[in-house]
């Protein structure tokens, strides 16, 4: 089985996502050109630019833009949320036993972190996974929205790094530990590109494509 996970599974896997990936950004295409494009004719960036607000404006109106973003509404959340991601992502990039893996298959080397540091984030990530999964419990406006998929789709997400978590500690059985990790990073990658996981490469398409006042550019498409 380990050989099975480490090997034709591990590239079905990435043939999946790349090819899941494609799909989807060509659907995304697709669909955005049978949608009416809407453009905001003067940005805030432009008034500013021409001097239709004062200095005091500039404050007021960014206080208010604050107030009203995630950040202003839900401090706690938005932290937590970065650092899920920013862990979600160094980690197994950064991870010196990846970096030992890619080298000794394909001979690619990668900057690789302390072992300390990477198991250090790897716990901070459960902890915001736990996190997310009571607020989903507890907060009843989030309760009432949930469905199985939510719950799934977290699991899928923490699973790679519990067991890997498990394994770097050699809790359980090691060699089974490994393996349930390693499907369950390919199992994650798969989803990628066909669950709401997808927002992991899709949030680059929406910032930058969207026609929208809170976009990072004006937006040439709209879906």
């Amino acid at each position: 089985m380990y050989d099975l996970v480490r090997g034709p599974l591990m590239w079905v896997a990435f043939a999946v996502f790349i090819v899941g990936f494609v799909y989807r950004a060509v659907q995304m295409f697709i669909v955005s050109k049978k949608k009416e494009k809407f453009f905001y004719p003067v940005s805030w960036a432009e008034k500013q630019s021409i001097g239709d607000y004062s200095p005091e404006e500039h404050r007021l109106k960014w206080l208010v833009s604050f107030k009203n973003s995630m950040l202003g509404n839900y401090p706690i959340v938005t932290i937590v949320t970065s650092i899920f991601h920013v862990c979600l992502f160094v980690t197994p990039i950064f991870l010196l036993g990846h970096n030992l893996f890619l080298y000794k298959a394909w001979k690619i080397r990668f900057l690789s972190l302390p072992e300390s540091i990477t198991d250090f984030f790897t716990l901070i990530f459960l902890l915001c996974g736990f996190f997310f999964l009571l607020r989903r419990i507890i907060v009843p406006r989030l309760r009432a929205i949930s469905t199985f998929n939510d719950y799934f789709l977290l699991l899928i997400t923490i699973a790679p790094f519990l067991t890997g978590y498990f394994a770097y500690h050699q809790w359980f059985d090691y060699k089974t530990m490994l393996t349930i990790h390693i499907l369950s990073g390919e199992i994650m990658l798969m989803a990628v590109t066909f669950t709401k996981l997808g927002h992991i490469i899709f949030f680059f398409f929406n910032r930058f494509h969207i026609s929208s006042e809170y976009g990072l550019c004006q937006g040439s498409r709209t879906w």
